[in-house]
């Protein structure tokens, strides 16, 4: 067994690093107050083929897999990003180039895969709506046929990064979960262009105010009569809960992928303000109080750093890799919380201060205990699937 990174990983660590050190804590706070995309970092990757990781070297990119992604996202959030920078990686080399490179068609994947290398085409995911919110089997979209096209009616939320996609993977049912015989099947994953759809008239998406992550914006999206050409089918209709699971797990990975860059990030201030901060005569973190959590912290970090890289190991070989994913994004995004907080309780009242890091870590941080999916039903997963206990519903 060897736990030594692939060469491949480590050039990805220093190629991303090189790119991040000239973008500094500051950078990232700037783009948060501003709510604004990180343009001056998104143009770096992509110039360095760095977006194009997961693309098949066929169509132009890196042929590597989620692996290098996953260590990609880890490495921007830890410079400074922290967990906002996961929609760099997630939104178009996770939800698109991974999805089409395993399950487009011939037609998709040349056509699209080149230009998400590059950074030229961007995507979005819309799977979540309003009154299904986690229960993502019992949306109720819909996709009817109409000669060569179908047509998309319904309503997602928290659909991120619908201002800059080209393509949206959406999630429908072409047959209604009352009528599907099993939960999973009848659902269908389409490619829709954005651009086309906005200029139809068709999509209209309205922006959420939030309270953190704002270098993207998420949105409420109304579907009102979407044309979709057929072609556009991901997977196969009626069945694209394979196409699902593939969106999903990757989406886990790299969302844990975030929280862990994140936490080291807070890991970092918190321990550089311990040293440098003296009180009584001597630096705060002299104190077990303040570096006792510090120190379960970096141990929590270690472990999640492990269940993160096997669960995209386990993904790139076709394995089963749901339970990894899982576990990747409970025990990643504790930590990041438990990072923040700590490094928050280090700071004391002085993170209560936005000329300092903390107050964004510890937003950022937060999101991922309850988003995309919430710690709860990653819990209740490990305990009917993994563990075989009755199920409460």
């Amino acid at each position: 067994m060897d736990f030594t990174l692939p060469e491949s990983a480590q050039a990805v660590q220093r190629g991303i690093g090189d790119i991040c050190s000239r973008y500094d804590l500051d950078y990232w706070q700037r783009c948060e107050s501003d709510k604004r995309w990180p343009e001056e970092v998104w143009e770096e990757l992509a110039k360095g083929g760095w977006l194009g990781l997961a693309v098949p070297e066929e169509h132009g990119g890196g042929g590597q897999g989620l692996l290098e992604l996953a260590v990609a996202t880890e490495t921007l959030a830890a410079s400074g990003a922290a967990g906002g920078s996961a929609f760099t990686y997630v939104l178009t080399p996770g939800f698109g180039a991974l999805t089409i490179a395993r399950h487009g068609t011939a037609g998709q994947r040349a056509d699209l895969l080149p230009r998400l290398a590059t950074g030229e085409v961007e995507t979005c995911f819309a799977l979540t709506e309003p009154d299904a919110g986690s229960n993502a089997l019992a949306i109720t979209t819909s996709a009817r046929r109409d000669g060569g096209e179908y047509v998309v009616k319904g309503q997602k939320i928290w659909i991120t990064g619908v201002q800059r996609a080209t393509w949206m993977l959406l999630v429908t049912r072409t047959v209604p979960a009352a009528e599907a015989g099993s939960r999973t099947h009848g659902l269908t994953v389409f490619l829709v262009n954005v651009p086309e759809a906005v200029a139809a008239g068709t999509l209209t998406y309205r922006p959420i105010p939030k309270l953190g992550a704002n270098t993207t914006p998420s949105n409420l999206v109304f579907l009102d009569d979407v044309r979709v050409p057929a072609a556009n089918v991901v997977g196969e209709v009626d069945k694209g809960a394979a196409v699902l699971w593939d969106i999903l797990n990757p989406e886990r990975i790299l969302l844990a992928a975030s929280a862990l860059g994140g936490a080291e990030v807070a890991l970092r201030v918190a321990v550089g303000y311990a040293k440098e901060r003296e009180v009584f005569g001597r630096p705060i973190g002299a104190n077990q109080a303040i570096a006792f959590p510090l120190a379960q912290v970096k141990a929590k970090i270690e472990l999640a750093r492990l269940m993160i890289y096997k669960a995209a190991w386990s993904f790139d070989r076709r394995l089963p890799c749901g339970t990894e994913a899982n576990i990747a994004k409970l025990t990643a995004s504790q930590a990041a919380w438990e990072a923040a907080d700590a490094a928050f309780q280090t700071y004391g009242g002085m993170a209560y201060s936005l000329e300092y890091p903390v107050a964004r870590l510890l937003t950022d941080a937060r999101i991922g205990k309850v988003a995309p999916v919430t710690e709860e039903l990653l819990l209740n997963y490990l305990a009917t699937q993994v563990l075989g206990l009755p199920r409460s519903f």
